[in-house]
């Protein structure tokens, strides 16, 4: 007589272990190899027609507008400085050589809209061609500007790639020098105090309207040849635009930031922030030491230290507790006027030779 072999009915436990692994996204499996020549690249769709195809459109009411058409004071080079880009014609243009460009304004989770137009007549092939770039985090994060109208190069650079990590679903892009546009959700990624990665980077990207990335989870940093590991930096951090050597144009650009409404945060230059570096006599007994820490100034009063941020180029203020300082100059003399909570009037400093 034959046995039957019982098949035990699966735990719970297999059961979600076996969903989850049907479930689990593409996106969270391992990466081909970066630039992998025979990676399959994105289909070709037709974007339809924007109303911003003819003219620059409007930004909602409650973004801050970085570029309308007019001057560049919401951007600065990379170190702070001015930028050698150009306004033409109501876009702003990169000059081949002069580096990449950054806002003033730093930004944590947002919504990104711009347009851009690669040159035309084109010139050069695959990544030679309208090559550009938009970062976030400063210049960590990128999502891929080229003209890929027709023009073959390897998927995870192709335009509206996450660079070197993930092609756009679709190629939306439209033929060289007419606009585009990008509209980008981005969620910067989490640290713990000791740096500890909490939560990955995640974008979700519309080219010309047509969605080209879902919640895409960033694996680290972006690059060419590497994928760098995720390294601990400040959640708001300068939007960045690419000097590739192509003279791609921009327009229309505007940010909405998500979440609960902060102060606005800017990121001086270097120059600027040593300049405030030093000791303050406050009265007889008092002293106000500023240094500089990370990207901003670092309070030393009372034998406290806090963190300063700026959100002005003279105004600066902790994040733990109500301090706030305004920097003046009266000839010579650099001042501070130094305030706690409700402390009326202030304490007023003059730096010390």
């Amino acid at each position: 007589m034959k046995t039957r072999a019982i098949h035990p009915f699966p735990t719970p436990a297999a059961v979600l272990a076996l969903l989850a692994g049907a479930m689990l996204p593409a996106r969270c499996q391992p990466l081909p190899l970066g630039h992998d020549r025979n990676r399959p690249l994105p289909p070709v769709v037709a974007p339809g027609h924007s109303s911003t195809q003819d003219q620059a459109g409007s930004a909602p009411s409650d973004a801050v507008v970085l570029f309308a058409g007019g001057e560049l004071s919401a951007w600065c080079a990379m170190d702070g400085t001015p930028t050698r880009w150009v306004v033409k014609d109501g876009a702003m243009e990169c000059v081949p050589g002069s580096g990449y460009i950054r806002s003033q304004q730093c930004f944590g989770e947002c919504q990104l809209h711009l347009e851009f137009a690669t040159p035309t007549p084109p010139e050069g092939s695959s990544q030679g061609r309208g090559n550009s770039g938009v970062f976030f985090g400063g210049a960590r994060y990128e999502i891929q500007v080229l003209d890929s109208h027709e023009n073959k190069t390897y998927a995870d650079g192709s335009c509206g790639s996450i660079y070197n990590q993930y092609p756009p679903q679709v190629n939306a892009s439209r033929p060289p020098g007419q606009w585009q546009s990008y509209d980008i959700l981005w969620s910067p990624p989490k640290f713990d105090a000791e740096g500890t990665l909490l939560a990955p980077a995640r974008v979700t990207a519309f080219h010309n309207g047509v969605l080209i990335h879902h919640n895409a989870e960033l694996v680290g940093g972006t690059g060419w040849l590497q994928r760098a590991p995720y390294q601990a930096h400040p959640e708001k951090l300068p939007l960045a635009l690419q000097d590739h050597g192509n003279p791609v144009r921009y327009r229309n650009i505007w940010v909405r930031e998500l979440g609960p409404r902060a102060k606005p945060e800017f990121q001086l230059a270097d120059r600027l922030l040593d300049s405030y570096c030093g000791r303050y006599q406050i009265g007889r007994r008092e002293s106000a030491e500023f240094t500089r820490g990370g990207s901003g100034l670092r309070l030393k009063f009372q034998g406290v230290e806090f963190d300063m941020f700026a959100e002005s180029p003279t105004h600066f203020f902790a994040k733990t507790v109500d301090v706030q300082a305004e920097f003046s100059r009266d000839g010579d003399q650099q001042k501070v006027l130094l305030t706690i909570g409700e402390d009326e009037g202030g304490r007023r400093g003059t730096k010390a030779p």
